[in-house]
């Protein structure tokens, strides 16, 4: 049936796409003089763009789940080893040691004039004159300075120079050294650069203004390509590397320049010693050099002039070396690089030890420095995972890491442009999302409501080192992944294509989620499931209650394959599970584009070139066949709606929506630009449409909204990126959200209010004294932990300032966390530090009776009302349940004692007054009513249960008698 005869076409053309908002910055906040400021935090990657149509609905939102990039300088430890710095972007993120969470993170504004793809930070130092102060720089050429503990920024110091490095000795007052270079035209940076000593001291001490200019900014010396500069623990040489050449300057002279000494091979990274004048650095080749070069030789005559000099070189790596460092003894050297190896060299013998399988490449290395505590190293990996090494065991002792992406040692290869679709899908039962990980044949598992990467599935176990020599070895890519509609099938494709010295392979591999263990089972492997041809397609039957669950995959052969569960039963266990394949056809040796099926699972739609085909899936029979003329070559067909009525016909410019209950054309739209994808809304006859970018616009995409009842796009919005694939994904706070891999590798949520739960450290914060689990001293090794620890209330910082704090024990102990020299005498604290640690008991005077004399007994009396101490007030005591509580008394009590035997004794007063004593004995009056003497027990201080041991006041005591 042709669809030419029935259609009703309209042919609008896409309106234009409104400006983004998302560059715009906000206004710079202004103090006076030198004030502690909080700069307005900027929202975590959240951007909100308006429709071209007010009246079309609401705003749609985008939020990134990722990182903008990995850095590639170390992390920066804290003076006491709690806290560690990372260089995230354009922000600074605070990360606690025990814990991994994200604790606060710190906002680097820029000056008027640079746009935000500028103002990236890229060097950090902490302040060698005050611990708890940070000092960074970024490609805008600002030098802030940050008090971390409270969260403010002090200072801005612009120098109107993009930063690459920064360095700093206590020898050097009020003063940093930094490589600076020219901004170049485009954002392109010259490789020209400059060894500068910038003054932290304001030009203008009376200035107001909030970015200030430096008092003093004298040059050391130029620099081609920079990649480190350091300092020497004593601070007598400052040594910067760049290109092939190390550049070493005198602290004594830094006016007369540089003394260049070459090397072989490009250099990469640079390591101090930490107590001896000497320093090493890794090459692109793979090679460790000591440097022997800071001596009185080197005098200032040979400024300028290049030397070589004799260094020992070591050598494992067969690639570059990425990150080196030593251990603070100086005993070690730690290397790593892309092999994902960490490598120890003992310096003084030679040997090396290792440390494998790290995960992915290692970009840093960083070395912990913790009195009393275990050595711990701290290796930053390409896919932005943070793994903690004990330094005695060499093991893996924890790591921290959110989406593993590592774009540029992984996907960035020639096989990309033969595998445009990357894998991805949504997991119903968990609200988590299948990505693929740092690594191309594996996947990792991530829950975007915790932020927290649940687990990683080696889908083809390979080898983790990318490169034999020059080469690069070509691993098993996962090239797609689809999930059944009730969570417990996954179905993934991995392929290899061969070469001279492979064969390509192919695999389907279909998992079973385990609901108890949390975690996905391999259940059936199929190699090859389309012969030599490659599988384009893969999708699951939804599988309704009732209906047995198919699984067809279509591929490069032309054939059409369904698969279907079958279990077999074994007597001597229970019923095992497992995919055969059920049918094979073809429809024309015409080659299949997409399958897609029904909401009810009733329907199959196979699309062909330049028809679509409905099957039905129980008896593989043809139930219609749909031409489109209109959408030229077709790409893909969808079920629209929740009842599947109808289907959307995707074309290169074209889109169709046919009526299969009515049997003819809806409506016809035509693009002005490509369509990349379609997705459909699951519960709603609504659905979005994606278009590729235009020449003009190669970093947006646009993305319009169609009901089923109309070809006009009821909402057209423009997003700034591109995607590499893009599914629907259920939110509760939304009626259309989206999540996708864009083309720069970041995972994005989008749609309508997005609420995705933000990390408690994305804002600037104080950081608590006592954030986490805290390390265990040697005296908690031997005594045992402190019983004040047990009860520390909860960061101070964390909660709101209007809360009530709980009593802990500790209160007051605060004027001890100062320096010893400078509290007061011990005795003039005693009795407030005594006063926090002992809580004084609340009393209550009406729950006690009143005193009685010594010379008058205690009488009781019958009040004809009375209360319950401790209870309520309000409520009264009457005589009937004072009869039955004495009744209850008697029955369970008193019935069970027999009356006690009393000894024999001389007869007359016991513990009478004696002389000069005023002892005396009170015994109660008699209540109304006094029981049986056989059933009455005797109390404790009655006169017959002191006669056993008589005790007279002035007297020895006397042994009793019977």
């Amino acid at each position: 049936m042709a669809a030419s005869s029935m259609r009703q076409a309209h042919e609008i053309p896409l309106p234009q796409s409104p400006a983004s908002n998302a560059q715009k910055s906000a206004p710079s906040r202004k103090g006076k003089g030198k004030a502690k400021e909080h700069p307005t935090a900027a929202p975590k990657r959240r951007v909100q763009i308006s429709a071209s149509d007010p009246s079309s609905g609401p705003s749609w939102d985008w939020t990134s789940l990722t990182d903008n990039l990995v850095s590639s300088v170390p992390p920066i430890f804290t003076k006491d080893g709690s806290y560690f710095f990372s260089l995230v972007g354009c922000s600074v993120r605070i990360y606690a040691v025990t814990t991994g969470k994200v604790v606060s993170t710190l906002s680097i504004p820029r000056p008027a004039g640079y746009d935000a793809s500028s103002d990236t930070v890229t060097c950090a130092v902490l302040n060698p004159h005050n611990a708890f102060q940070l000092i960074t720089g970024s490609l805008a050429g600002v030098l802030a300075v940050w008090d971390f503990l409270e969260a403010t920024l002090l200072q801005i110091i612009d120098i109107a120079q993009p930063i690459h490095h920064i360095c700093a000795h206590e020898s050097f007052q009020d003063s940093v050294f930094v490589t600076a270079s020219r901004p170049g035209k485009k954002g392109v940076i010259d490789e020209n650069s400059i060894v500068l000593r910038v003054s932290l001291k304001s030009a203008d001490v009376a200035s107001q203004s909030t970015v200030q200019k430096s008092a003093e900014i004298i040059p050391v010396g130029k620099i081609r390509q920079p990649t480190g500069l350091a300092f020497s623990p004593s601070g007598e040489w400052l040594v910067a590397i760049g290109g092939h050449k190390a550049y070493v300057a005198s602290a004594t002279s830094l006016s007369s320049g540089f003394i260049k000494y070459v090397s072989p091979e490009r250099l990469t990274c640079i390591a101090f010693h930490p107590s001896e004048d000497y320093f090493a650095s890794g090459d692109e080749k793979g090679y460790i050099r000591l440097w022997y070069c800071l001596n009185e030789q080197a005098s200032s005559k040979s400024v300028g002039v290049e030397k070589k000099l004799q260094t020992t070189s070591l050598h494992w790596h067969a690639h570059a070396v990425s990150s080196i460092a030593f251990t603070p003894n100086g005993a070690y050297l730690l290397s790593g690089g892309e092999e994902s190896v960490l490598v120890i060299w003992q310096l003084h013998t030679g040997k090396r030890e290792f440390l494998p399988r790290i995960g992915s490449p290692i970009k840093t290395i960083s070395v912990s420095k913790v009195a009393g505590g275990e050595e711990e190293y701290l290796l930053g990996l390409a896919d932005a995972t943070f793994a903690f090494v004990g330094a005695a065991s060499l093991k893996v002792s924890r790591s921290y890491s959110r989406i593993k992406l590592d774009p540029a040692s992984v996907y960035n290869t020639p096989s990309t442009s033969k595998n445009p679709v990357t894998p991805l899908s949504v997991h119903t039962l968990t609200s988590t999302l299948i990505l693929p990980s740092s690594h191309p044949s594996s996947l990792q598992i991530y829950s975007p409501i915790s932020s927290t990467l649940v687990s990683e599935l080696e889908v083809s176990p390979s080898n983790r080192v990318s490169r034999r020599d020059e080469k690069p070895i070509e691993p098993c890519r996962i090239e797609r992944v689809t999930l059944s509609p009730s969570g417990d099938w996954l179905a993934t494709l991995d392929a290899r294509e061969g070469d001279e010295d492979l064969h390509g392979e192919s695999y389907l591999k279909i998992w079973r989620w385990d609901r108890k263990a949390g975690f996905w089972i391999l259940n059936t492997r199929v190699d090859r499931p389309h012969g030599l041809a490659k599988v384009t397609d893969v999708a699951f039957a939804p599988g309704s209650e009732g209906q047995p669950l198919f699984l067809v995959t279509i591929g490069g052969d032309s054939n059409i394959k369904t698969w279907r569960l079958r279990a077999t039963n074994d007597k001597s266990g229970p019923a095992e599970e497992f995919w055969v394949a059920r049918s094979s056809w073809n429809l024309q040796n015409e080659l299949p584009s997409h399958v897609s099926w029904s909401p009810d699972g009733s329907l199959l739609s196979i699309t062909l070139p330049h028809r679509i085909t409905l099957f039905n899936p129980a008896t593989n029979l043809l139930r219609h066949t749909l031409a489109c003329p209109e959408c030229g070559e077709i790409k893909a067909s969808h079920f629209i709606g929740k009842a599947g009525r109808y289907l959307a016909v995707v074309g290169t410019m074209d889109l169709v929506l046919w009526d299969l209950v009515g049997q003819r054309v809806r409506w016809h739209y035509t693009s002005s630009a490509p369509i990349y994808a379609l997705v459909s809304h699951p519960r709603e006859d609504t659905f979005a449409v994606v278009f590729s970018p235009s020449t003009e616009e190669r970093a947006k995409s646009r993305v319009a909204v169609f009901q089923a009842d109309s070809s006009k796009p009821s909402r057209t919005l423009s997003v700034p990126f591109t995607f590499r694939n893009i599914t629907w994904y259920p939110l509760a706070s939304s009626a259309f959200s989206l999540v996708a891999i864009t083309h720069d590798w970041k995972v994005v949520v989008l749609g309508e209010n997005i609420n995705i739960a933000k990390d408690e450290g994305a804002v600037s914060r104080e950081l608590a004294s006592d954030v986490g689990p805290q390390r265990r001293t040697l005296f908690q090794d031997i005594f045992g932990k402190s019983a004040f620890s047990e009860q520390a209330a909860a960061p101070q910082s964390l909660a709101p300032a209007s809360a009530a704090r709980p009593w802990t024990g500790r209160q007051g102990t605060e004027v001890l966390d100062g320096a010893a020299y400078l509290l007061p005498p011990l005795e003039n604290l005693f009795d407030s530090l005594m006063a926090g640690f002992l809580k004084p008991r609340a009393v209550d005077a009406s729950a006690f009776p009143a005193d009685v004399p010594d010379n008058q007994d205690a009488g009781m009396t019958d009040d004809p009302v009375t209360t319950l101490a401790g209870g309520d007030a309000k409520r009264l005591v009457d005589d009937r349940e004072k009869d039955a509580l004495a009744g209850l008394f008697k029955k369970h009590t008193l019935k069970a004692k027999a009356t006690p035997t009393i000894p024999s004794q001389k007869k007359g007063p016991v513990n009478s007054q004696a002389k000069g004593g005023s002892s005396r004995l009170h015994t109660p009056s008699k209540p109304n009513g006094v029981l049986p003497s056989s059933k009455v027990p005797v109390a404790s201080g009655s006169p017959d249960a002191s006669m056993s041991t008589p005790m007279v006041n002035g007297k020895k005591r006397k042994k009793s008698m019977a």
